[in-house]
């Protein structure tokens, strides 16, 4: 598992912008490179589908958000019942919204996406 982690963390380095771009064709949501890659490396689609419909769920109060993803530690989960949280934010540290998740199977311990233009990116692609 650490091996996967950091071959992940490290393939992650390398996406600055993007040439091509996906869609989820139900949505209407795209996404780069750069998430393309994190989803098929971890299996983590579910991350895209997810973040994107609440994402969506948020144009009204703001056009630009950041979407936090962190593995609670395990004092907190014992406590809180969750063993990951998101966090959608307008860029500026106000919290639009939170979920927690109860089962989890993404490997990074956290991760930074942006979402903007109905489009989901890493920070580096922005």
């Amino acid at each position: 598992m650490k091996a996967q982690v950091n071959e992940i963390k490290e393939g992650l380095q390398h996406f600055h912008g993007s040439e091509t771009i996906f869609q989820i064709a139900l949505l209407r949501t795209r996404y780069t490179n750069g998430l393309k890659y994190l989803a098929e490396g971890s299996e983590c689609f579910w991350l895209i589908t997810d973040t994107s419909v609440i994402a969506k769920s948020l144009m009204n109060r703001s056009e630009f958000k950041t979407i936090d993803f962190k593995r609670l530690p395990e004092e907190r989960q014992d406590f809180t019942g969750y063993e990951a949280e998101i966090t959608y934010t307008d860029g500026n540290d106000n919290v639009l919204e939170k979920h927690g998740y109860r089962a989890n199977d993404f490997p990074l311990d956290e991760l930074r996406l942006f979402f903007v233009n109905d489009t989901l990116m890493l920070p580096s692609e922005y």
